[in-house]
């Protein structure tokens, strides 16, 4: 009988182990002791992640490091390559609508949990409400411990340390003996750089230029189109009359020629009409307002204008004597 009471007490420990196994998943949502204080009215948001590493369900949500929530579920997106995480926040934290999601990590060996924040980089706007989703482009994870020795352990192995002393080798054969020209490269690049910074505002106004001379021509693309489609005939045209073209430039250069030794031969000639002409300008100068004067009797010699208006609708005695010995045609008159 006690061989049997044995029997009995040990299988029913089994039978309990194993249906403790295979409840443990549901042991999910079970509620731990000593959790983060939820409310009364709290709201759920679902945050994308493309790696949520070994975060699990109610793990910590902290704002500022302060415990507002926990994780309730983590499920395999519809596409199939993001991390659909979703949270229960406590409804008394005010979050801006735009906030941003990040994996974190208590310590170097700590338990994982997911901080919510207003954005870095952007405004915040609005408020986190109840059913809201932050998408990928607004959730990042911290560098997990393993990801940084196994980095360090790719330089230590073949990697970069191994390299040093070559490079350092290379450099010194590379600047040894040149220290006075390298210190003048890098004198001028100093003076090259501040001379930059100093006119880095008309450097500005002609990027701003150029942008706004590169935004008219993409307004005026089709017409810029249209005219070099126009231009083509006329390419074709002269690329037909390349010859005839290659030959009036031919010409063209020996005129060029012809005419400046023309000109350098009849320079002396050219300097003696020009003094020549000096006396003629200079009396010409010296007449001033005379001249006009004189050019207005011309036509009316030699009565003047106002002689004109004295004998108006009456006549006028004219005497004159005409010499037939200055006749032009030289006869005796």
């Amino acid at each position: 009988m006690a061989r049997r009471g044995i029997r009995a007490t040990v299988l029913a420990a089994v039978l309990t182990l194993v249906a403790g196994c295979s409840a443990l998943p549901g042991l999910y949502g079970t509620p731990l002791p000593g959790g983060p204080d939820l409310g009364d009215r709290p709201f759920r948001v679902t945050a994308s992640f493309t790696d949520v590493l070994d975060l699990v369900p109610q793990s910590s949500v902290k704002v500022a490091d302060v415990p507002v929530g926990q994780v309730e579920r983590i499920e395999l997106a519809p596409d199939g390559r993001t991390a659909e995480v979703t949270l229960v926040v406590r409804g008394s934290v005010e979050l801006p609508a735009n906030a941003v999601a990040r994996l974190r990590q208590s310590s170097v060996l700590g338990e994982k949990f997911v901080e919510l924040g207003p954005p870095e980089t952007a405004e915040p706007r609005g408020r986190l409400a109840d059913g809201a989703r932050i998408p990928v482009a607004r959730t990042d994870r911290s560098t997990e411990v393993e990801e940084v020795l196994g980095a360090l352990s790719l330089v230590l192995n073949g990697g970069g340390i191994g390299q040093l002393q070559q490079i350092t080798r290379e450099l010194n054969a590379a600047l040894g003996g040149r220290e006075t020209e390298i210190k003048n490269l890098l004198s001028g690049l100093d003076t090259f750089l501040g001379g930059l910074d100093r006119r880095r505002d008309e450097i500005s106004r002609a990027l701003d230029s150029v942008a706004e001379l590169s935004g008219t021509l993409a307004a005026r693309k089709d017409d810029i189109a249209g005219a070099i489609d126009d231009l083509a005939p006329g390419v074709e045209a002269l690329a037909g009359q390349r010859r005839q073209l290659v030959r009036m430039l031919t010409a063209l250069d020996s005129l060029a020629a012809v005419a400046v030794d023309t000109v350098r031969r009849g320079k002396d000639d050219l300097v003696a009409d020009l003094r020549a002409l000096e006396p003629i300008l200079r009396r010409l100068d010296e007449a001033g307002a005379r001249l006009p004067e004189a050019m207005e009797i011309l036509l009316t010699f030699p009565f003047p204008d106002a002689a004109l208006d004295a004998v108006r609708g009456d006549y006028l005695n004219l005497y004159l004597d005409y010499d037939a010995r200055t006749a032009p045609d030289g006869g005796a008159g």
